[in-house]
């Protein structure tokens, strides 16, 4: 195997603000659809 690598596809920076931001936003998603399927009782 050869081992390559590709800034298009190198792993992005876990230490900006968008990382956190991103992760932020992620996390009150999925608790807002946690807690919307628990009010409706889907």
């Amino acid at each position: 195997m050869n081992h390559w690598d590709d800034s298009m596809v190198g792993r992005p920076e876990t230490n900006g603000p968008g990382y956190v931001t991103g992760w932020t936003v992620s996390g009150l998603a999925v608790l807002g659809a946690i807690v919307a399927v628990w009010l409706l009782g889907i």
